[in-house]
This record gives C-alpha cells, sequence and structure tokens, in this order.
C-alpha cells in the first residue's frame, strides 16, 4: 500500500471510530421515554390499527377496534381472503343512493400499510343502467373463486394471483331466485365441498290471508313454504343452475340471513329472524309486553330435512318449546299441537334482535376461549317497545365441536350511545362478520355503510 493510500485508510477508521462514540453518547444517555426501536408500542403509544375510543364501539378488555373502511354504501355481508383483501358486498334500491360511488356494488379493500384502515378501495360489479338494484347481501370464497349475491342470482368471479379485483366477466351459478315479498334478500354459505347453501327467506311475516292484518288467519297449507322459508341446496362447482323447490334442504326458517358453515365438521349452522306482530295482530292474546319478549330469535344446527316450525309454530324461550301460533289456532302459548315434532334450537336470543351474519372463529389471536365459537351480528329490529335492542355482536361458545347454550354480549355501541327508538335513528346497524387471515374480525354496516376491524392487543 502506498503513503497515499495508507492517509486516506487511516483518516476513514478515525472518523469511523468518532462517529461510533457520538452515536453511543447520545443513546446512554436517552430519556426512557424515547419511542421503542423494536416496534412494540410504549405505554404511552396506541397500539398500531387502534382508534381512539375502539371508534366507538365497547369491548373486552384487551380488544381495540378501528374504522377499516366507511361511507360504502348499504354494506352487507363481507369475506376476508388469505391475502388480506376484504370484499363487501353492498345493496340499494335505487342507484341513485350510490351516485358517489360508481363502478359496481361489489368493493375490495385493503389496509396497505397496517394501520388498521383500508387505503385501497376499489368497486366491480354489476351496475344496471335502469337504475335498479346491483348486489344484495350474501359473499364468500372458496379456493380461488368468489361467490356474490347480485339482483336475485348467484354469481362466481375468478380471483387472478396478485390482482384484488377480478378482470372478466362472472358466472351464473343459481339464478331466477324468488324476490317477491317480505325478505329478497338471498344470504349464503359455501361448503368446502362446493355445497352452496342458500336462504329463500318468508315472502310475508306468518303466512296469513292477508299479510300483516289484525286476526287474519293462517293460510293452510302454508303454499310459499315451497319456495320461500328455507335454505336450498346447490352445487357450487356448477353454472347455470335454476331455483326450484326441488332443491329444498330444509324448512320452517322464517328468514336465515346469518348462516356457516362450522370448519371443524362441515355442518351447517344458522341464525334466524323470528316473527313479527303478535300483540299487534293478536292482542286479546298477547300483551304488549309480550310482543317484545316473543318469539326468540333461533341459533341451531341444521340437518338435511330439518323443520323449524314456521308458520305454523313459534319458540318461546321463556317456556323453552315451540307453541302453536296463534294463526292457527293458537292460543297465546299455551297449545303445542303438532309443535312438538319440530326442531329446536341450541340457542335462543331475545326477540327481534335481527341476527344477519355468523362466522366461526377459526383464528389463533383472540384469546383461548373464542377458539371455535361462532361470533352473530344482531341487525336490530323494529317490533320492540319503547325501545328497540340488538345492535351488537355476540358470542357463542363451542366446546368439542358443540354449543352451549348461553351466549355474550362481545362487541356494543354500533347503533349510538342509546340505543334507538326506531331503527332509522341507529348510529350504525351491524350487518356483516369476517374473519381477516391475521384473525381480526370485521364488522360491517348498512346504514352507513362502515366497517370495522376488531383485534386483539392484550392487557396494557
Amino acid at each position: 500500500m502506498n503513503d497515499d493510500a495508507l492517509l486516506r485508510t487511516s483518516r476513514l477508521l478515525l472518523v469511523t471510530t468518532l462517529l461510533v462514540a457520538s452515536l453511543t453518547s447520545c443513546s446512554s444517555g436517552a430519556p426512557e421515554s424515547t419511542p421503542s426501536t423494536s416496534g412494540a408500542p410504549t405505554a404511552t403509544e396506541k397500539p398500531k390499527g387502534c382508534d381512539d375510543g375502539n371508534a366507538g364501539l365497547t369491548l373486552p378488555a384487551g380488544f381495540c377496534a378501528s374504522v377499516f373502511a366507511d361511507n360504502l354504501g348499504r354494506a352487507r355481508h363481507l369475506v376476508a381472503a388469505s391475502s388480506g383483501t376484504v370484499y363487501v358486498n353492498t345493496w340499494s334500491n335505487m342507484y341513485t343512493q350510490m351516485k358517489n360511488a360508481p363502478g359496481g356494488y361489489v368493493v375490495a379493500l385493503r389496509d396497505l400499510d397496517g394501520d388498521g384502515h383500508a387505503e385501497m378501495v376499489q368497486r366491480f360489479g354489476s351496475v344496471h343502467e335502469d337504475g335498479k338494484a346491483g348486489g344484495g347481501t350474501g359473499i364468500a370464497l372458496q379456493g380461488d373463486a368468489l361467490y356474490v349475491e347480485d339482483n336475485g342470482k348467484i354469481v362466481r368471479y375468478a380471483l387472478m394471483a396478485g390482482s384484488a379485483v377480478p378482470t372478466g366477466q362472472p358466472e351464473t351459478i343459481v339464478s331466477a331466485l324468488p324476490a317477491e315479498g317480505d325478505h329478497p334478500m338471498h344470504p349464503f354459505a359455501v361448503a368446502p365441498d362446493g355445497s352452496l347453501f342458500v336462504n329463500s327467506g318468508s315472502a310475508t311475516n306468518s303466512c296469513q290471508q292477508k299479510n300483516r292484518t289484525l286476526q287474519s288467519p293462517g293460510q293452510k297449507p302454508c303454499r310459499e313454504l315451497a319456495t320461500h322459508a328455507g335454505i336450498w341446496r346447490y352445487d357450487g362447482n356448477k353454472t347455470g343452475q335454476t331455483f326450484s323447490p326441488r332443491e329444498r334442504y330444509a324448512t320452517g326458517l322464517r328468514n336465515t340471513v346469518a348462516l356457516a358453515v362450522q370448519p371443524r365438521d362441515g355442518a351447517l349452522y344458522v341464525a334466524v329472524h323470528g316473527r313479527d306482530q303478535l300483540t299487534d295482530n293478536w292482542p286479546k292474546l298477547y300483551t304488549e309486553a309480550q310482543q317484545t319478549e316473543l318469539p326468540a330469535e333461533l341459533f341451531a344446527r341444521v340437518g338435511e330435512g330439518a323443520d323449524f316450525g314456521w308458520t305454523y309454530c313459534y319458540f318461546d324461550a321463556m317456556q323453552g318449546k315451540q307453541v302453536l301460533a296463534p294463526e292457527y289456532g293458537g292460543d297465546g302459548g299455551k297449545s303445542e299441537g303438532d309443535c312438538v315434532k319440530t326442531n329446536r334450537p341450541d340457542v335462543a336470543f331475545p326477540a327481534h334482535w335481527a341476527p344477519d351474519a355468523l362466522t366461526f372463529y377459526t383464528g389463533t389471536t383472540f384469546p383461548a376461549k373464542y377458539h371455535g365459537g361462532a361470533f352473530i351480528a344482531f341487525h336490530g329490529s323494529w317490533n320492540r317497545k319503547p325501545r328497540q335492542a340488538g345492535y351488537l355482536v355476540a358470542f357463542v361458545p363451542f366446546t368439542d365441536g358443540k354449543p352451549g347454550t348461553t351466549y355474550e354480549e362481545f362487541a356494543t355501541g354500533f347503533a349510538g350511545a342509546e340505543l334507538p327508538a326506531e331503527p332509522p335513528a341507529a348510529a350504525h346497524r351491524p350487518t356483516g362478520l369476517a374473519l381477516g387471515p391475521d384473525g381480526a374480525l370485521y364488522v360491517s354496516d348498512d346504514a352507513k355503510g362502515r366497517v370495522w376491524r376488531i383485534s386483539y392487543v392484550g392487557d396494557r
């Protein structure tokens, strides 16, 4: 090495030594409140992905929430892919209600920086030129396919690796789904074997000769049971199927908006809207207080051929039994008649909570008590007085793959500081549930189009 090179090397070593000494000195004299460089939050830091005040929600200790997305339109069901993309099905009666969100009724959301908020918001799916509805409630993932309810049919989009939004046109799996009457939506669940379980809600409240009318008797037999108030099963791998009475899987389920397949054994579970207006239509048989508490909303495992009694029966949780409906000779809940032959629920929830979504917790980041259990979102109904109820997410624990008989309120506060006197006054209404690949729980709202992300951060 020549003298010039030796001199340059010596100077470089000197500068490096001084720089290291300076950094070491600064580090040793730093105050204890200096933010950690390990990525873990300090005692004064808010955990990443958590909004102030848990975005308005009340949650168990150790949990936090963020507003993942907002103002999406009427956000119904949602599902999360292994990539982290969350897909939301939205629904509207008129396109004018969605004029600020053109591009389709399905929304793809992704958090690009891990802060609990979706920076990517992309739309796709139908936009009807006549201004009528597109989208709907149901949405599910199976393999590399996204299934979506769209205006009276269920379609399937192929998802390509590396792209959150499908580029091709959807294939129609089932068409001509019944859309008349009180409950036109068709939520569904897809089983691992490809079975597609589809809800066809009742067209009426209780199959009266004149729907929702004072003391109108029930139709006997109830003709709409051939195509409504049950679960239908189709082949999710087959295109071009058409709805018909032949594919009915189970009956007597007035309106099953919440349904999911249990991952452990492939069994179908549902949470069902009970009937309305016992006192309104039969004031001589039921008091106002009874209408508030009757009938129960049902949570149950559903096997092929099951019959849960609608419209001839309803479940009285206070008596713990199915009883005869007043439209069919019931006497205010005393008589059971043939209702003793119908299926019973596993769990009975309070009346008029309106269960709208169901998902099983298969993640690992929540505490062990939640593993394998079921979360249910309650939308809130209208047939309780003087104030409404629901507007929450509940949890049903499972042991060895079987549900218990109790539940707990997991997330509340969606409706606002107080429960509303009428549903339109609610700030938000829980409608959909989805489990993210990181174990977080997503909740949608169809009042303001919000999506929350609920995560567990532990004791702090």
